[in-house]
């Protein structure tokens, strides 16, 4: 047992290889790239609105369709059901992500230039972590929007949790969550760095398997 954790050990301390490498600096493109495009879109529709109302969320801005007047309109509807404003303050997430992104393309390209295995497994581990804590807070405000409602508004509405991924009705709203295209760029760079640590660890395994026994 002492034996086989001592190989473990010794093969998280092994250099990724050189076509890693270059796979990790090729992924950060991708990651850098979701600054430009929106994470997830968020669309109402009614009889009234049927142009539809929309705002895309992005990793350092709220973006509302419309030139940006959907947001506005949005919050003059909410108004009516005691809903809080849906604003850039609000969403206090957006100030830590694009630290976020940045911090995961510098370990990524630090991990290309001087990585091993160890650094590869940790980069997935924060990767993963990074985006299950940003799903996770996206899906609270959402519950909190929906759940926090002033009883004393015009329009009485049971609470709660707006559309988070697909449709959703709620009064004469139909309402639509997707992700976009920043999210698919993400989700490149998550997928790339999962593959690359699943390469090696099928790989060191092999090599374990193949390796004589030395007790």
């Amino acid at each position: 047992m002492q034996h086989a954790l001592a190989r473990f050990y010794e093969f998280l301390d092994r250099p990724i290889t050189g076509w890693t490498r270059i796979a990790l600096v090729a992924l950060v493109v991708p990651l850098l790239f979701a600054f430009a495009a929106p994470l997830w879109k968020i669309s109402l529709r009614a009889p009234q609105y049927p142009a539809g109302l929309y705002m895309d969320v992005y990793a350092h801005k709220l973006d509302g369709g419309h030139g940006g007047h959907d947001i506005e309109e949005i919050n003059n509807l909410n108004h009516y059901i005691g809903m809080h404003r849906i604003d850039r303050a609000e969403l206090s997430e957006l100030d830590w992500m694009p630290f976020a992104i940045i911090a995961l393309a510098l370990l990524a390209l630090r991990c290309a230039a001087i990585g091993n295995v160890r650094m590869l497994i940790d980069l997935t581990v924060v990767t993963g972590f990074v985006a299950a804590y940003s799903l996770g807070r996206f899906v609270y405000r959402l519950y909190v929007f929906g759940h926090s409602l002033d009883p004393t508004a015009p329009l009485t509405l049971a609470p709660f949790t707006p559309a988070i991924f697909g449709r959703k009705q709620i009064a004469n709203f139909a309402t639509e969550s997707y992700p976009q295209l920043g999210a698919v760029y993400i989700g490149v760079f998550m997928a790339g760095v999962a593959g690359l640590t699943v390469y090696h660890l099928v790989a060191g395994r092999m090599a374990a398997a193949r390796a004589p026994d030395r007790s």
